[in-house]
C-alpha cells in the first residue's frame, strides 16, 4: 500500500523520474538508432522505450541527485531495494535541498519552525490532561483542609507508585517509534506499541496491589490516621482509571510519532469541560448525585476512560492505517529491550517526583504545609507543560531524522530545541504566545511574582495556606528559569535511547538536592523554602550537564543505532515468516 503525502513523490513520476535519468547509469549515448534492451522488468516487453527529455522541470525531481563530493559519502544512496515511498512528516520544506545548502540561518529558521509547529498541539494535550488533575485538586480544596492535605497525598502516591512508573515506561517508545514512522518498516510503530502494551499490564499488577493497600503503608510512614484514610480511599476510586492513563500514555506517543499532534489535543479538548462538569456534579451537586470528596477521582478516572475510547474510535476511522501492525505473537518479542529501556525511563522521571517524597515527609509538619505544597506543585507542574511539550516535540522531531538517516538535521534539531529553552524575547505581543508555547518561562516567573498574594486564593480559603503559598512562590519563579532546559535535555536523551543516562543524571542532581534541601530546611531552619531552594541549586546542575552532553553527541553515530535495531526487527520478520 502506498501512503502518499506531500512531502514524498507519487508513484507515477518516481517511475517516469527513474526513466528520465537513466542516462546517468549508462556510458552510451543517447542515440536513438540503438536497440534497447527490453528484458528488463522496468520496461514492458515488446516495446522500445526511449528516456524522454521533454519532462518540464517542476513536474519531477530525480531520485537520486547529485551530491556535493564533500557530502557524497555520508548520504545514504537508495538503489533498487530502497523503497520508493516510505511514510513522511509534512514539514513544508524541502530537507534535501536544506542539508546542502550553504545558508544555515535557513536551516536553523525551518526547525525552529517545525519544532514550533509540533510544541504547541502538545502543549495543549499536556495542559488540557494535565487540568484533569487540577480540576480534582481544586474541587476537594474547598471541602476543608484536611480533605486537601488527603487529595494532595492521594495524587502525590499515585504519582510515586503509579503515574510516573507509567510516563517512565511509555517513554521508551519516543525512542522507538519516531524513528521507525520514517523508515521503510512504518508497521513498526503499531508493533512497538503493542509490545509496550504487554509490558504495562505485567507493571499494572504490582501498581493495583499498592494502591489498595495504601492505607496500612501510610500509616506505617507516620501520617495522621484521617489523612491516611482519606489519601487510601482516593487512591481505591482513582484505580478505575489506571488502565485507561496507561493506554493514552501509550496511543498518544502512536499518534505524535506520526506527526499527527493535533489528534490528541482534539480528544482532550473535548473531555477536558465534561471532566470539570463531573467534578461539579460528584463533588458539589444535587443531594441524589453528589458524592463528596470520592467524587473528585471518580470524575478523573471517567475522563481517563473516555480519552481511551475517543483515541479508539479516532486510530480504527479516521487514521490511515499504515502504522498499524496486525496482532500476532510477535506482540510478545522483544519485550527485554522495554523493559530495559523503561526502567531507564522510570529513573529520569519519576526520580524528582520521588525526592520530593522522600525530603518532603519530614517537612510536612501538619495539613497546612502539605497543603501549601499542593499549591506549589500543582502551579509549577502546570508552568511545566510548556517545556515538557518542547521536550516531547524534540523527542519526536529527532526520531523522525534519525529514521530518515539525516544526522546533520538531527543535530541542528537538537541545538535549535536546547536554544529554545534558553531565549528570552524582547518584543510582546505574539512573541509572548511563541514563549508560551515553547517552553520559555519568564511570563510564568512574572505572573507567579505579580500574583503571589491571591495565587494561592485559586485553591484554598486557609490564610496561613495562602500566607505560606505567597512566601514561596519568588522561589518557585527562580526555579522557572532552568526546568525548561533540564526537560529539552531530557527529550534529546529520550530520542537517542539514552534514557539510562537520563537516570543517572537525574540521580546525580536528586542526590544533591536531598542533603541541601535537608540542610537547608531543619539546619537552617528554612523549612519549605528549603526544600524548593535545594530544588532549584541542584537543577541548574542537572540542565548543564544535560546541555552538555547534548552538544557533544556524535548524530552519525545515532544513525548507525537506528539502522541496527531496524535490520533486526525486519531480520526476526524474515524468519518468522519461514518458518510460518
Amino acid at each position: 500500500m502506498h501512503y502518499g503525502t506531500p512531502s514524498s513523490l507519487p508513484s507515477d513520476y518516481a517511475l517516469l523520474s527513474r526513466y528520465a535519468n537513466i542516462d546517468e547509469y549508462t556510458d552510451q549515448p543517447n542515440n536513438p538508432t540503438e536497440p534497447i534492451d527490453t528484458q528488463d522488468d522496468t520496461i514492458p516487453s515488446g516495446r522500445a522505450i526511449r528516456p524522454r527529455k521533454s519532462f518540464p522541470s517542476p513536474y519531477y525531481r530525480p531520485l537520486q541527485p547529485k551530491l556535493p563530493e564533500h557530502l557524497s559519502s555520508k548520504v545514504t544512496v537508495p538503489d533498487e531495494y530502497t523503497p520508493l515511498l516510505v511514510p513522511r512528516i509534512n514539514e513544508d520544506c524541502a530537507n534535501d535541498d536544506l542539508i546542502h545548502s550553504s545558508n544555515p540561518t535557513k536551516l536553523y529558521t525551518d526547525e525552529l519552525r517545525i519544532l514550533f509547529k509540533y510544541t504547541l498541539p502538545v502543549f495543549g494535550t499536556h495542559l488540557l490532561e494535565y487540568s484533569l488533575v487540577i480540576a480534582s485538586v481544586v474541587s476537594i480544596g474547598h471541602l476543608s483542609t484536611v480533605a486537601l492535605a488527603a487529595s494532595t497525598l492521594g495524587t502525590m502516591t499515585a504519582s510515586v507508585t503509579g503515574y510516573s512508573i507509567i510516563q517512565g515506561l511509555t517513554s521508551t517508545l519516543d525512542t522507538m517509534l519516531p524513528s521507525a514512522w520514517t523508515s521503510s518498516q512504518p508497521q513498526l510503530v503499531g508493533l512497538w506499541s503493542q509490545r509496550m502494551a504487554v509490558v504495562m499490564a505485567g507493571f499494572l499488577v504490582p501498581i493495583y496491589f499498592l494502591w489498595f493497600n495504601a492505607e496500612s503503608i501510610l500509616l506505617f510512614l507516620h501520617q495522621q490516621p484521617e489523612v491516611a484514610h482519606l489519601a487510601a480511599l482516593y487512591l481505591k476510586w482513582a484505580s478505575i482509571g489506571l488502565p485507561a492513563y496507561a493506554f493514552n500514555c501509550i496511543s498518544r506517543r502512536y499518534f505524535q510519532s506520526q506527526g499527527l499532534f493535533t489528534i490528541p489535543t482534539q480528544i482532550t479538548l473535548v473531555v477536558a469541560p465534561i471532566n470539570a462538569i463531573l467534578n461539579y456534579f460528584l463533588v458539589w451537586g444535587p443531594e441524589p448525585i453528589a458524592l463528596g470528596f470520592i467524587g473528585a477521582p471518580l470524575a478523573t478516572a471517567i475522563s481517563f476512560n473516555l480519552i481511551s475510547i475517543s483515541s479508539i474510535i479516532y486510530g480504527i476511522f479516521f487514521v490511515p492505517n499504515t502504522a498499524w501492525h496486525p496482532l500476532s505473537r510477535r506482540s510478545f518479542t522483544s519485550l527485554g529491550v522495554l523493559v530495559r529501556l523503561g526502567l531507564g525511563g522510570i529513573g529520569q522521571t519519576a526520580s524528582e517526583w520521588w525526592s520530593w517524597e522522600l525530603i518532603g515527609r519530614r517537612s510536612f509538619l501538619g495539613p497546612t504545609e502539605l497543603a501549601a505544597q499542593s499549591v506549589l506543585l500543582v502551579s509549577a507542574s502546570t508552568t511545566f507543560q510548556a517545556p515538557f511539550a518542547l521536550s516531547v516535540a524534540s523527542s519526536v522531531r529527532i526520531g523522525n531524522l534519525l529514521g530518515e538517516q539525516n544526522p546533520t538535521r538531527a543535530g541542528v534539531s537538537a541545538r535549535v530545541a536546547m536554544l529554545l529553552a534558553l531565549s528570552l524575547r524582547e518584543s510582546l505581543g505574539p512573541t509572548l504566545t511563541f514563549l508560551y508555547a515553547t517552553g520559555t518561562d519568564s511570563p510564568f516567573s512574572a505572573i507567579f511574582l505579580s500574583f503571589r498574594n491571591q495565587w494561592g486564593y485559586l485553591f484554598n480559603d486557609d490564610p496561613s495556606v495562602i500566607n505560606l503559598v505567597a512566601s514561596i512562590l519568588p522561589v518557585v519563579a527562580l526555579f522557572q528559569v532552568f526546568d525548561g532546559l533540564s526537560a529539552v535535555a531530557g527529550g534529546i536523551l529520550r530520542a537517542r535511547g539514552k534514557q539510562f543516562t537520563g537516570a543517572l543524571l537525574n540521580l546525580r542532581y536528586v542526590l544533591g538536592r536531598i542533603p541541601t534541601g535537608i540542610w537547608l530546611a531543619f539546619r537552617r531552619n528554612m523549612g519549605l523554602h528549603g526544600l524548593w531552594y535545594g530544588l532549584t541549586l541542584s537543577l541548574i546542575y542537572g540542565s548543564t550537564v544535560g546541555v552538555w552532553i547534548g552538544l557533544k553527541t556524535d548524530w552519525e553515530r545515532e544513525v548507525q543505532k537506528v539502522r541496527k535495531r531496524l535490520e533486526a526487527d525486519k531480520v526476526y520478520q524474515d524468519g518468522d515468516s519461514t518458518h510460518a
